[in-house]
């Protein structure tokens, strides 16, 4: 029996397998491919998304296959309108060190984090499919279809907008869909086509887009799709791509070539209105689809399952029980519900956009996946000046008592609380809530002293809007669950409790 079975190894899976199999969760991943596709897809990761990766110990690998700076470059009826950099202003900040987002193929990123799995001793098992399962208070049992059963203690489904795990669960996917408002995408080699530059075309009737993926000869390809003499699509081809090219973007010479995935993607809005059924729960698209607009999708599924991770482990090794997974539902549908909102907008302004070029088609990269619980029953508290409870923790520049710098980020690391205790008073109750909690809790003080962090230029203080004495309890996934002023450690003990 294993702990913890994912359905779906994309990066919703991945990334929730890689978080248990640290925590030291005996996982398995099973994928009903026969073999690791090579697609762009969802080819953008935003800053939080490689906060997790950090967490993770893949975001250097990740930065190195990724373009980090991609200008967009404008036309309207085959002539030059500008180019645009939506990162212009972007830049790693003392509580943020990743100031903008990255360009970089989901097939690189699955690849990365699957090597991170191998590291763990964990690989995915291709050609599983998942056919069927049976719960109860004890576990899963599942059955593949070439007849093979697995147990689990719980069973997690990251498989994607047609998912078996929801179906079977008779869990609804409420929402819509918009079959009038489809797009075809693919992946294409364009020679003489320059690689610095988001590539985006429109006329009065359509567009077609351009995107260079990084470690590839190939550019993603988007454009409004054909329709044939009675209104129906035309499937994607290289044909139809390169009458599609040559109609919106009038480049002549250019030829499309080597099409290593075709696909006509349709827009489709729909949620779950349950992401958690007993020891069963949903993540990634299978709990939520969207519009692409923004590049919320593969960031928004990554953000679920590192949400997940902690708690399923926890929940394993006897800590936090069905209140504590119950939580994960309780926070991440709200987020799911404002992500379809913020998707559908953008979709909204990219087709006024196509009418009108230059008309703010760059802000429908650079929304963030939304962040933060604070109506979380986790969240407890009535935090500091700039800080709520279910706040994302932010990173902070400080040296250690060597004089060495050291980032927050990187003391948070790892599947254990923090405790940061800002001064003296605050210091002095460490010790009792490492004696107590040490199995649960990494506790540092801050300015408070000699062997503790030293605040340099004070960016930790104002980070989370602490002036005197203070405790701030960050959850494994980086949030804040506890801001008490002073040095109420009996708050903490209190909270830290709540998870027995």
């Amino acid at each position: 029996m294993t702990d913890v079975l994912i359905v779906g190894a994309g990066p919703t899976g991945l990334t929730l397998a890689c978080d248990l199999a640290r925590r030291g969760v005996a996982v398995r991943i099973l994928d009903k491919r026969t073999a690791h596709h090579r697609e762009s897809r969802g080819k953008g990761l935003q800053p939080r998304s490689l906060e997790v990766f950090e967490d993770l110990g893949v975001a250097d690998r990740i930065l190195a296959s990724a373009t980090a700076r991609l200008p967009f470059r404008k036309y309207f009826d085959g002539e030059y309108v500008n180019d645009t950099d939506p990162s212009a202003d972007a830049g790693p900040a003392p509580d943020a060190p990743f100031g903008g987002g990255v360009i970089i193929g989901q097939w690189s990123v699955e690849e990365i984090l699957r090597g991170r799995l191998a590291d763990h001793g964990v690989e995915v098992e291709l050609g599983a499919e998942l056919a069927r399962f049976t719960q109860d208070a004890h576990g899963v049992t599942a059955t593949l279809a070439d007849g093979r059963r697995v147990e689990a203690a719980y069973l997690a489904g990251c498989d994607g907008g047609r998912s078996t795990v929801r179906k079977a669960l008779g869990v609804s996917f409420e929402g819509h869909s918009a079959e009038e408002q489809a797009m075809v995408v693919g992946d294409v080699e364009a020679e003489g086509i320059d690689r610095d530059h988001w590539h985006q075309w429109f006329t009065p009737d359509g567009a077609v887009m351009l995107c260079p993926i990084p470690g590839t000869d190939s550019f993603q390809f988007q454009a409004s799709p054909e329709t044939d003499d009675r209104g129906d699509l035309v499937p994607p081809s290289l044909e139809s791509f390169q009458r599609l090219f040559d109609r919106h973007a009038r480049v002549s010479g250019i030829e499309l070539r080597n099409a290593t995935w075709l696909s006509t993607w349709r827009v489709n809005v729909r949620m779950a209105d349950r992401n958690r059924v007993g020891r069963v729960l949903l993540a990634g698209d299978a709990a939520h689809v969207h519009p692409i607009a923004g590049g919320l999708g593969m960031n928004t599924g990554i953000q679920d399952a590192y949400n997940l991770g902690w708690k399923l482990a926890f929940a394993l090794s006897g800590h936090g029980g069905s209140a504590l997974l119950n939580s994960y539902e309780e926070e991440r549908l709200p987020i799911a519900a404002r992500t379809l909102r913020i998707t559908t907008d953008r979709h909204h302004q990219i087709l006024e956009a196509v009418k009108e070029p230059g008309n703010g088609i760059e802000a429908a990269t650079t929304e963030a996946v939304p962040q933060g619980y604070r109506w979380s029953p986790l969240a407890t508290g009535t935090g500091s000046r700039t800080l709520h409870p279910g706040d994302r923790a932010p990173d902070a520049p400080c040296h250690d008592a060597t004089g060495h710098p050291v980032r927050l980020f990187k003391l948070f690391a790892g599947p254990h609380f923090t405790l940061l205790a800002f001064g003296p008073a605050a210091a002095a109750v460490l010790p009792e809530v490492a004696a107590k909690r040490g199995d649960l809790v990494r506790t540092h003080a801050v300015d408070a002293s000699p062997s503790g962090l030293l605040d340099t230029d004070g960016h930790a203080r104002r980070a989370y809007g602490v002036d005197g004495d203070a405790l701030v309890l960050v959850r494994p996934d980086n949030h804040i669950a506890l801001i008490t002023e002073g040095a109420d450690n009996g708050a903490v003990l209190a909270w830290l409790d709540g998870l027995r």
